[in-house]
């Protein structure tokens, strides 16, 4: 099942005004802007973003439209973290992400709530009306407590899914997979997993034929080490066929043993992904990387992530389904 794209509609306006300057008479003044405007550019190339390595732009022009399906706010100066932590993330505002999109080009995202926030989806809800209805959407954590109201008022400010993270604690559990999937049916929304790949395979029989779509976070966590060999991957591909299943082409770096630039272990898992059923794929960064935040793997490149997608889907065609198609599908833009 997938969200009804007739609520797309964008409830929000953005309002703009031009300067005026002072014309400059000459072909002195002329070419003085033209460098001027020459500069800006380049500028605009190598400017960095936070909590992205690198400075430069994919090698490729990305397709318009294209939509990061996976990635986070943390705000806590404007709504502080409901479950401390010894390492709390730090600050990753909607202005700091713009400048991320500048970059690499990405036009559509999806905010998904991160575990440090529980069931705490404001942060979600107030990045999605920054950036507007038009070019965002959103993936909460709830529970049991949630009343049909609070879920139609999350449908129209642009919630898509429900997302169970069981790698790090916060929000439900496992067990309430199915009896949040049955109260969400009706709304058109998703189930979102982030497992590990053995935890997938110990909560198959909870995430199987449900009564909404899948999507599973960071291509399964499957291992490098042991890639496609790996049961949850033939899991995976088995759910995939049965046409409700999604896979997240992000992440790279979790479970990788290879690292950057390459990750060529758990490339070769995306890559087979994408092989195996393109028409089920979406991509997303991660930003902000709380994984590299906290010092655990190296803060990637978004560009080469996305160059690094470039080499698993060689067709442009396939690429775009991806990056544009597959999204608007999904999540109703």
């Amino acid at each position: 099942m997938v969200h009804n794209a007739g609520k797309a509609a964008d409830s929000s306006r953005s309002t703009g005004s031009i300067s005026r300057r002072s014309i400059l008479q000459g072909a002195l003044a002329g070419a003085a802007l033209t460098a001027a405007g020459s500069t800006a550019a380049h500028a605009s190339d190598v400017r960095e973003a936070p909590f992205s390595s690198g400075t430069g732009r994919p090698s490729y022009r990305v397709p318009g439209q294209t939509t990061d399906c996976h990635m986070h706010i943390y705000d806590p100066v404007r709504f502080p973290y409901p479950l401390p932590t010894a390492t709390p993330p730090p600050r990753a505002t909607v202005d700091d992400y713009r400048l991320l999109q500048r970059r690499i080009g990405t036009k559509r995202t999806v905010v998904v709530t991160p575990s440090n926030y529980s069931t705490d989806n404001r942060a979600t809800l107030d990045a999605i009306a920054q950036l507007g209805l038009k070019h965002a959407r959103g993936v909460a954590v709830i529970d049991n407590t949630f009343s049909d109201a609070q879920l139609h008022d999350m449908d129209e400010a642009g919630i898509r899914g429900i997302r169970f993270n069981l790698t790090r604690p916060g929000g439900a559990g496992a067990e309430l997979i199915r009896p949040l999937a049955a109260r969400i049916a009706d709304l058109g929304w998703h189930v979102q997993i982030h497992m590990t790949a053995e935890g997938i395979l110990e909560n198959l029989e909870r995430i199987t034929d449900l009564p909404t779509d899948l999507v599973i976070d960071h291509m399964g966590r499957i291992p490098g080490t042991t890639g496609t060999s790996h049961p949850t991957y033939a899991a995976i591909t088995g759910l995939i066929d049965e046409g409700k299943t999604w896979v997240k082409l992000s992440g790279v770096y979790h479970e990788s043993h290879v690292g950057p630039p390459s990750y060529s272990d758990r490339s070769t898992i995306g890559a087979a992904f994408t092989r195996h059923a393109p028409e089920r794929m979406v991509w997303g960064t991660d930003w902000p990387h709380p994984t590299a935040s906290r010092g655990e793997v190296p803060m990637p490149d978004d560009a080469a992530m996305l160059d690094l997608f470039a080499s698993w889907v060689p067709n442009q065609r396939d690429r775009k389904r991806i990056l544009v198609d597959n999204p608007e599908k999904l999540y109703g833009f």
